[in-house]
């Protein structure tokens, strides 16, 4: 007997209308999510246009990089040329190389951080001009190895310094062009949000105000309806409570009668018998005869103790719940063939009998179903009395069974109006060695109240 599902004591038909509030609420959630993703659509726009505006500034930045290492070049040239320190031109080759390196890398990285369709021609442009440069820098370089200082220099004035200027001249229009298209798509994208979010606003409102009188309207008209279903819940609660009462009266009864009159017959019966075995011969067929009908007839008297018992425990109401538990457990394996392994804890406090008979039912069908269903042979029962409640747990490592016959099954749809009629509830649930657990809980607090009820 094992399901994963939780199966609770009804306590009474609920009106619907949390039911219709907790939908609406749905509704109304559905329509926020979706405004949100409108949002989010509209945040993801001020994303694109904040991409936009961070790539034209990483542009600018590199570019600002790139005019940098330019302004350098152009004092390293005016070093070159000055006719008081005579330097070998060979002395500068190690900052261009520096240079060349770290403007290499400013033109990459502002390749890489700009917007596909914007400029082309003027990067390339660029990157054409810095390249002739660097080729015109080679070629000086050279003459100056080669001994033409005097020509070397005339070239770096006439050739490199115009060079240079060019290519400043092309980064200067490169970054006033991208502070322009970022004003431009700045202004675009926040006109484009604007309409957007104004017109979501409005559906919005349109929306949550149609759903709210809807909603309204539904719960009213359905008010009354489940009303009156709640009405032939409880006649049917109370239908329950009667039949379960009955039964246990009538038990109660016939377990009496058996212990009283069968009792007191079979007793009579046995006495009666052990005096005749006393006057036959000792050795005589009839004692021996005598002595079996005794046997027969203890066994018959046994017999119905037992069913006395499993009628209506009379050990309840003379020693209470804690000790027809103990009992009943220690007799499962001989009636059902199930070895228990029983715990009780708390401070085993007093159950009234109106609520320890429920009790003892459905720690009866637990079991009884553990032995039906299970697959397995052996259970588990933990009982926790305490002044405040009372939780027991009869747990199996079986099989289980399938959660919609467990939800239909008589038995367990007893165990829950038993539950229910003591004020408690109950849940079957998968247990931790994966068969399956039955725990009852009953608050103690209502035993007042049960015994006036029933």
């Amino acid at each position: 007997m094992a399901t994963t599902d939780t199966v609770k004591s009804p306590a009474r038909l609920r009106s619907p209308t949390p039911v219709l509030l907790a939908g609406l609420v749905v509704i109304v959630g559905t329509v926020a999510a979706y405004s949100w993703y409108l949002s989010g659509q509209i945040e993801g726009l001020r994303r694109l246009q904040t991409e936009l505006t961070d790539r034209n500034r990483r542009e600018s930045l590199q570019l600002l990089r790139v005019q940098n290492d330019l302004n350098q070049l152009g004092l390293a040239m005016r070093d070159m040329l000055d006719t008081e320190t005579r330097y070998p031109l060979s002395a500068w080759v190690s900052q261009f190389e520096r240079i060349r390196r770290d403007l290499d890398d400013a033109l990459t990285r502002q390749g890489a951080a700009a917007v596909a369709g914007q400029a082309p021609e003027q990067r390339q442009y660029l990157a054409s001009a810095v390249q002739q440069f660097w080729d015109a820098a080679d070629r000086i370089f050279a003459l100056a190895d080669a001994g033409q200082e005097a020509q070397a220099r005339a070239q770096v004035q006439l050739s490199l310094q115009a060079r240079q200027a060019a290519i400043s001249s092309i980064v200067a229009r490169l970054l006033v062009q991208n502070n322009e298209r970022e004003e431009e798509a700045a202004r675009e994208t926040q006109a484009i949000y604007d309409r957007v979010e104004r017109q979501a606003y409005w559906f919005l409102a349109a929306t949550l105000g149609a759903i709210v009188a809807t909603g309204l309207l539904l719960i009213a008209s359905n008010r009354r309806l489940f009303g009156e279903l709640s009405a032939l819940s409880e006649a049917r609660q109370d239908l329950a409570r009667t039949l379960i009462t009955t039964r246990e009266s009538t038990l109660r009864e016939l377990a009496r009668e058996l212990h009283d009159e069968f009792g007191q017959l079979l007793t009579a019966v046995g006495t009666m018998l052990g005096r005749v075995a006393k006057q036959a011969p000792a050795e005589s067929p009839m004692r021996a005869e005598l002595r079996e009908i005794g046997e027969v007839a203890q066994t018959a008297l046994d017999n119905v103790r037992g069913l006395s018992q499993a009628l209506h425990p009379s050990i309840l109401e003379e020693l209470g719940l804690a000790a027809a538990v103990d009992w009943y457990v220690s007799s499962v394996e001989r009636q059902l063939g199930v070895a228990v392994d029983y715990k009780r804890s708390g401070t085993a406090a007093t159950v009234d009998a109106a609520v320890g008979i429920q009790v003892y039912r459905v720690l009866q069908e637990a079991l009884s179903n553990v032995a039906r269903h299970s697959g397995t042979h052996r259970a588990s029962v933990r009982l926790d009395i305490s002044d405040t409640g009372l939780t027991l747990d009869v747990e199996d490592a079986g099989k289980g069974v399938d959660a919609q016959q467990a939800s239909r099954g008589l038995g367990l749809t007893t165990m829950r109006e038993r539950a229910e009629l003591v004020g408690g509830s109950l849940r079957v649930e998968r247990g931790q060695a994966g068969g399956t657990r039955v725990r009852l809980t009953v608050p103690l607090e209502q035993q007042t109240e049960t015994r006036n009820r029933a």
